[in-house]
């Protein structure tokens, strides 16, 4: 139980990644407050945290986001509900693929908002109850398509690469104030977002994979939970590839 009597708060939590890392770090006896858009699914990842640790304290927020006001209201009923945040995980994200020439406006910008502007008004929203604290973990939801680029995927890839520039930067700008900022960038992980690729991207993408398989949500979340922990005291600015060895 590292984390007893700290508070954890994840974006994305519906599923997936986010579900597990909620469970994760409800496992080891932090408070949650659940962030998304699907009530229902929020359920399950609320029963999700409560099999983890049966004396889970969850909080489910439902909401936008890509609007900073009800980020601003998650991160407040958050510190209203539990008197503090300690770790944020900004793991809401969406991939719609489209090559750039038939590349619409709106796609462009609902790729930047969702799974970049979020985390930009996230890292905001909290800063200020970490600052207050001197203290606090947060961690970005990249991919390695953030690293690495792919066809098809320009907006996607563009903001997930973002992220990784915010990540360096805010971990200078806070860092006085010990509150540590790194980036995760998973690899093919099985989820929701990903049984939508073809069977022959698959075979191709597990060809490039030293392990010979595609990762698991708990793959990401065990490292999330060391990136929140004590034993990532003296890590900040970085990026954590967990692909199985795609990218060296």
């Amino acid at each position: 139980m590292m984390f007893e009597g700290k508070v954890a708060l994840v974006t994305g939590a519906s599923r997936g990644i986010g579900r597990a890392i909620a469970a994760d770090l409800s496992k080891n006896g932090a408070s949650i407050a659940l962030v998304g858009r699907d009530e229902a699914a929020l359920g399950e990842t609320v029963e999700a945290c409560r099999l983890a640790n049966s004396a889970a304290k969850v909080k489910v927020l439902t909401g936008d986001v890509a609007d900073r006001a009800s980020v601003d209201a998650f991160v407040g009923e958050t510190v209203n509900e539990f008197g503090r945040v300690d770790f944020a995980i900004a793991n809401a994200g969406q991939s719609i693929d489209s090559l750039l020439l038939r590349l619409k406006d709106d796609v462009t910008d609902q790729m930047l908002s969702v799974n970049l502007k979020s985390a930009f008004y996230l890292c905001s929203a909290v800063a200020k109850p970490m600052m207050k604290q001197r203290s606090g973990s947060i961690v970005l939801m990249s991919s390695i398509v953030g690293l690495t680029g792919n066809a098809g995927q320009a907006a996607y890839a563009a903001a997930k690469a973002g992220l990784l520039g915010l990540a360096k930067s805010l971990a200078k700008e806070l860092g006085s104030r010990n509150i540590r900022v790194n980036a995760v960038a998973p690899g093919l992980i099985e989820t929701a977002m990903t049984e939508k690729i073809p069977d022959a991207a698959r075979e191709y993408m597990l060809k490039q994979t030293a392990l010979g398989r595609a990762g698991r949500p708990e793959d990401v979340s065990g490292v999330v939970s060391f990136l929140c922990s004590d034993a990532a005291g003296y890590m900040t600015g970085q990026t954590l590839v967990v692909d199985g060895g795609v990218v060296m």
